[in-house]
């Protein structure tokens, strides 16, 4: 079983990943589905943690069954100084120890949907894609770091999947890292309370790509955080590891941020991303149609581009939402249906406010705004508060994950995330909240007209 096992691993895994780290694994012990294996240092415990054990349990799984599982130990047999028990007798299953290991965070997923194939050029972010198309063509060769800025909604984001994705393509052996700067918070206070600062610095510093998105989320924390990020950067950079970064601002107007981490972001290539012109609008608008199969007329395309002129959210939102009316009413797209359906369509989002969608939706299901802050996780109540943060995100497209988050009683931005897909997904075939979505937001528009 042991050799089937680390055979399918093999054929799995990039050969300089086998090589460097999983080439060593010793058999230790197998019974109840539970394989341990040995290997000679904490350093590659942890790499294996961190990056390849979904991987062997999968393979695991695939000939023992279901309830396979993976128990990583020091094998003796390196000169470890964790030992292995020797069993009294030969029915006896063998005793191991495996020494506690330090959690820190893998990371999150890149979205497939977003390459450079489906990024939208125009006047407004032309050169900070050709630099990200660069970058992600030759990691640590050509801009390092790649900072990207500019307002929210304007596809920061796209462009550092694109770049994940693209080096993951081509690539498929180097170790791509990315996350938000409150996940690498996270996984830095994590690691202080943990005393786990050497799994931190191995999971950050041996990436060959690390993507970091909405990073003026680091100027208020501490000198403890800045000094780690720097000396995070510095190590990646002299090993020629691709930094890319994005913010709301330029590292230029970043005034407390420490002086010398700012010093090393400024010695990169710094480019905006800005507000798409009408011609990039309408191809926004086009493309989002497209991939969502909905038909929609010029007419509508151009009215919406005319009226949404700085978020490429509210833009494909505009799209979902129509597309959503229309299969709730049987009736085709039309301009008319258009205006109906999209009465609050390019309004200046700043009088709209978070309280006022939280108090909505609260009042609607017969709750308190307090409540829905809340940590109760009674089902009912949960489900309001799904709705709230899918409405606040789709309703106020500046906000980041991070500031919504801060709204719901300082809850972790993934929790948000988790939420806004949770509702996303269950409006395509859930016909009832649909309409409560569509019913909640028509009342949201209106009384704010």
């Amino acid at each position: 079983m042991y050799q089937e096992w680390r055979q399918a691993v093999q054929n799995k895994v990039p050969a300089p990943a086998w090589n460097a780290t999983l080439s060593a694994i010793k058999f230790v012990d197998y019974g109840h589905s539970v394989l341990s294996i040995g290997v000679p240092s904490q350093v590659q415990s942890n790499q294996i943690n961190n990056r390849h054990l979904p991987l062997l349990e999968q393979e695991l799984r695939t000939i023992v069954g279901p309830q396979g599982s993976i128990r990583i130990t020091l094998d003796d047999g390196f000169d470890s100084q964790v030992a292995v028990a020797v069993p009294a007798a030969p029915t006896t299953p063998v005793v191991t120890f495996t020494p506690p290991t330090p959690t820190v965070g893998r990371g999150q997923s890149l979205d497939p949907r977003m390459t450079f194939e489906t990024f939208v050029t125009g006047g407004s972010n032309r050169m900070a894609k050709a630099a990200a198309e660069s970058t992600a063509e030759r990691p640590g060769r050509e801009y390092n770091p790649l900072f990207i800025f500019g307002k929210s909604g304007l596809g920061k984001t796209h462009l550092l999947h694109a770049i994940g994705n693209y080096v993951q393509r081509h690539w498929p052996e180097k170790e791509v890292l990315y996350v938000t700067t409150e996940t690498f918070l996270n996984d830095f206070i994590r690691s202080v309370r943990e005393q786990s600062q050497i799994a931190l610095h191995e999971r950050y510093r041996s990436v060959d790509v690390l993507l970091i998105d909405d990073i003026q989320f680091m100027i208020p924390r501490g000198e403890g955080f800045h000094e780690n990020v720097f000396h995070t950067f510095n190590t990646l950079h002299g090993a020629g590891k691709q930094i890319v970064l994005t913010s709301d601002q330029s590292p230029r107007d970043m005034d407390k941020l420490q002086e010398r981490l700012r010093s090393r972001l400024l010695q990169g290539l710094i480019v905006e991303v800005g507000q798409p012109d009408l011609e990039t609008r309408i191809a926004i608008l086009q493309m989002k149609a497209e991939r969502e199969n909905v038909v929609i007329p010029n007419d509508v395309i151009e009215y919406i581009a005319n009226r949404v002129r700085d978020s490429i959210r509210e833009l494909e939102g505009s799209i979902t939402m129509l597309r959503a009316h229309s299969q709730l009413a049987e009736e085709k797209i039309t301009l008319e249906f258009a205006k109906s359906h999209l009465g609050g369509l390019g309004r200046d989002q700043m009088i709209l406010k978070p309280q006022h969608v939280i108090d909505t939706v609260a009042n609607h299901f017969g709750y308190t705004p307090t409540e829905l802050r809340g940590p109760r996780r009674i089902r009912p109540l949960t489900r309001a508060r799904h709705i709230a943060m899918y409405l606040v995100r789709d309703m106020l497209p500046q906000s980041s994950y991070p500031v919504i988050a801060k709204e719901f009683g300082d809850r972790n931005h993934t929790s948000i995330i988790s939420a806004v897909e949770k509702i996303k997904g269950e409006m395509v075939s859930d016909r009832e909240l649909s309409q409560i979505i569509i019913g909640l937001t028509n009342e949201i528009t209106n009384s704010i007209d």
